[in-house]
């Protein structure tokens, strides 16, 4: 009999990451690249004034309850608070499925990227969803047009302000292809980028992205005073941006996930238990929602043994029971492969790594998300009208 699921879900009824980019598409008076359920999905969300374009600032990592609890210290994102329109990520609560939603519009199920790593079934082998595969064509992983793809199809103009390392490839080939990129290293580079963009002539929506708090929060865990610093840096750029705004441009502020931390010591390392790993043929996800491919013909003795293994640190669930319950969404039929045989959430301090294959940079990290704690799932939408 399968295991009863006592794990929360995410609301994918409310409001959601995935509405935030029809919500500025509202603003700017692109309502005619959405379909109808979008519109109605993101007039529960979209700022109160019209404008001519809009900027959506992504904060990699910056979970709702970590800014509250530490709102002290950001004078700037503490003032939209009262405002706060709280969201959910999806399932895994990790940047490669949530950015995809967001440049999609699309739940995890439909898009596809259900992982940091996935299993490509045509080729058998597990590849990172965020820097993509030179075996993997990342316009076929993702082949539905993205809302980048609508807006400058629908008279719009898209800008996208990265990391120049991932220019044409990765995500932004694949599900957040679309929008004219412009990468820089800085973030006030990137906010500088955001004006030069939303003073120019036309209708536009600029998309920023910056993923350093993530960064620190994975090396040096969420209560670092590392964490705190970058948290602080990010309010003050954020501060300049809003100072700055065009009168007729509005602002939202969002993230892709939280984080909890995961001490090394509370880990299960596959390493260290060769029987479970030998009824596996690969592993994918990440240490808080792990996929685990199950050798052919080995699956319902996989199930058995990683339930006994992990025990009560975490819920082992089989893929149908998996998608029965939810998690993704609505799961296409192409995507169902991707899913892992076996999927593992895990109870907060808890996660899988393997230490045969896993990176020394990867196994030294203690912040994690991925799972489906409040802190991992709940995400801000702070909006500021120019």
């Amino acid at each position: 009999m399968a295991a009863p699921l006592t794990i929360p879900t995410p609301d994918y009824a409310g409001p959601l990451l995935s509405d935030v980019l029809p919500a500025a598409a509202l603003a700017v008076g692109a309502e005619h690249i959405l379909a109808p359920e979008a519109v109605a999905r993101a007039q529960r969300i979209a700022p109160d004034a019209s404008a001519r374009t809009a900027v959506v600032v992504l904060i990699d990592g910056l979970g709702s309850r970590l800014l509250r609890r530490r709102a002290a210290h950001t004078p700037f994102l503490r003032s939209l608070l009262p405002d706060e329109t709280l969201l959910s990520a999806g399932f895994p609560s990790t940047t490669a499925n949530s950015l995809s939603s967001l440049a999609t519009g699309m739940l995890p199920g439909a898009h596809g990227v259900m992982g940091y790593t996935l299993l490509d079934p045509e080729r058998d082998e597990v590849f990172n969803q965020l820097t993509g595969s030179d075996h993997v064509d990342g316009r076929l992983w993702v082949p539905d047009a993205t809302l980048f793809d609508r807006l400058i199809a629908g008279g719009i103009d898209a800008v996208n302000l990265g990391e120049p390392k991932f220019d044409g490839r990765g995500l932004n080939r694949g599900s957040m292809r679309g929008a004219r990129f412009r990468g820089s290293r800085t973030l006030d580079e990137r906010v500088d980028h955001a004006l030069e963009a939303l003073r120019a002539p036309g209708q536009r929506i600029v998309y920023l992205y910056w993923g350093a708090l993530d960064k620190n929060g994975h090396v040096h865990g969420v209560d670092s005073w590392e964490w705190l610093e970058e948290l602080e840096r990010v309010d003050g750029s954020l501060r300049r941006l809003a100072a700055a705004l065009p009168h007729d441009a509005v602002m939202a502020v969002t993230a892709d996930h939280g984080m909890i931390d995961v001490p090394h010591e509370t880990r299960l390392d596959l390493a260290e238990h060769p029987a479970h790993r030998d009824l596996l043929r690969a592993v994918g996800g990440e240490p808080r929602a792990t996929h685990l491919y199950a050798r052919e013909g080995a699956t319902a003795d996989a199930l058995a043994a990683f339930r006994a293994l992990v025990g009560e640190r975490g819920t082992v669930l089989a893929r149908a029971e998996a998608v029965g319950a939810g998690l993704f969404g609505p799961v296409r039929d192409r995507n169902l492969p991707r899913i892992g045989d076996l999927v593992v959430i895990g109870e907060p301090g808890f996660g899988i790594v393997d230490s045969e294959n896993d990176s020394p940079a990867a196994l030294s990290l203690l912040g994690h998300h991925g799972g489906v704690t409040a802190d991992e799932l709940e995400i801000p939408l702070l909006l500021l009208n120019g």
